[in-house]
């Protein structure tokens, strides 16, 4: 039981701890691309000020003496202004680009004129590229048909100068800011894996003292009911000894039967409830042996059948001979006569019950349903809840109290198996799955922890 409660208690505050990191690291990556990107369009702004690119000599204003505006930058159509480079609030992910920040910058220029024609490059800023690989990209930035974009590593900018003079593109290479951002996305993440696993190891020597209170409590309750169990046991025994043998002296009457009646249904509840207990308690061994499935269900059968009779169900078998399991075999009898005895008990009068058992996929598969008109409310899964009843009236009156479907759940799940609810056209069904074993040797071996 503890170390079920640790285990969940782990995945759930790492599960927590994940989420915020990666949260964390996601806000921290996104901000940093958003501020590189940020820097990069500021960047190219400045570059094409008039007076760090001037234009070559043959795009130069007719009038030799006339001068280019200080602010040749026209800005696209139905665009809003933007801030001049170092106006404007600045502060610690927007830091100032300066004329010396642009001068450090690897980027070239071409100048193309109003027919469409590279006028002339300037790569002495860049070594890797030459001029004819310049103008390539320009007609290529050109035929996108957009004043800014993206070219492969480069990042452009078009500059419409005045009086049809042609136009400047600035092309900036974005190599070291597309690396910046790679390394401080590696870098979070070795960090974020580094924090997760610290977070991972301070959370499991904790688990255990954080969930100790819960766990303890958990303990007493099972204990209790193991201890109450084996308390009334004898009580119940003295009862019921004592109704056979006042039988004997005065006869059966409608009191005694009652008498007997009860003490038989409350005895059946406290075997469940221990066996119950007893999984869940992690600590019981269970010897396992090799027998013949199909032999044991067909006893188990033979004890319902006059049962079944005064109902008038008919029983269909449908039993595939010589399979056998290896398991405790006791506690497999107890779960078929848990799943046989529910089938009796909550099947329609003049109803039937179907009864298989396969070999399928190496598991043994033991299949029950019994015929019912009205479906219960709740979902299949919500019956093997402790206590569930759907009909109060008729399970007082068959005698059921909604803890032997939880029982025959944790015996199958004690042999690594599984048993399964489902509604299918007028029957109710329960699958039950248990492993295929060659192995005949007998072996003690532990329930497994069971919430």
């Amino acid at each position: 039981m503890i170390k079920t409660l640790q285990r969940k208690f782990v995945i759930t505050a790492m599960a927590a701890i994940s989420l915020l990191i990666l949260v964390l690291l996601g806000v921290i990556n996104i901000v940093n691309a958003w501020s590189s990107y940020a820097q990069t369009e500021e960047l190219l702004l400045l570059l094409s000020d008039n007076k760090l690119e001037p234009a070559p000599q043959e795009l130069q204003p007719p009038d030799a003496s006339e001068e280019w505006p200080s602010q040749a930058l026209q800005l696209p159509q139905n665009q809003e202004p933007q801030e001049l480079p170092g106006e404007g609030p600045r502060g610690f992910l927007n830091p100032p680009i300066t004329e010396d920040t642009a001068m450090s910058a690897v980027y070239f220029t071409v100048w193309v004129d109003p027919e469409g024609e590279v006028a002339g490059c300037d790569v002495s800023r860049i070594a890797s590229v030459t001029e004819d690989e310049a103008a390539e990209y320009a007609l290529a930035a050109m035929n996108k048909g957009k004043t800014s974009g993206t070219y492969g590593h480069f990042k452009y900018l078009m500059v419409q100068h005045p009086e049809s003079m042609g136009t400047s593109i600035i092309f900036l290479d974005t190599t070291s800011q597309v690396y910046f951002i790679l390394r401080v996305l590696a870098l979070s993440v070795l960090v974020g894996i580094t924090c997760w696993l610290l977070m991972l190891l301070l959370v499991i020597l904790l688990s255990k003292k954080a969930i100790f209170p819960i766990a303890k409590s958990f303990e007493k309750q099972k204990q209790f009911v193991t201890d109450a169990g084996h308390e009334i046991k004898n009580p119940l025994a003295i009862i019921l000894a004592n109704t056979e043998a006042l039988e004997l002296h005065q006869g059966e009457s409608r009191w005694s039967r009652n008498i007997r009646e009860q003490t038989l249904r409350l005895n059946d509840l406290m075997q469940n409830l221990l066996t119950l207990a007893r999984m869940e308690e992690g600590q019981r061994k269970m010897t396992l042996s090799k027998f013949s499935a199909d032999q044991l269900l067909t006893e188990t059968l033979e004890a319902f059948t006059e049962l079944a009779e005064k109902k008038g169900l008919h029983i269909q078998r449908d039993i595939q001979s010589g399979i056998t399991l290896t398991a405790d075999r006791d506690n497999v009898m107890r779960l078929f006569t848990l799943l046989i005895d529910n089938g009796v008990k909550y099947a329609d009068e003049e109803g039937s019950i179907r009864v298989s058992l396969s070999l399928r996929d190496k598991e043994v598969v033991f299949e029950i349903s019994n015929t019912c008109q009205e479906f219960p409310e709740a979902e299949p899964e919500q019956l093997f809840d402790r206590f569930y009843r759907g009909n109060t009236a008729r399970t007082q009156k068959n005698g059921g109290y909604g803890i032997g479907l939880s029982a025959a759940r944790a015996i199958a799940e004690a042999h690594h198996g599984m048993l399964k609810a489902s509604y299918e056209g007028e029957m109710v069904v329960f699958t039950v799955r248990l492993p295929y074993r060659k192995s005949s040797r007998s072996q003690p071996t532990r329930y497994p922890d069971i919430i």
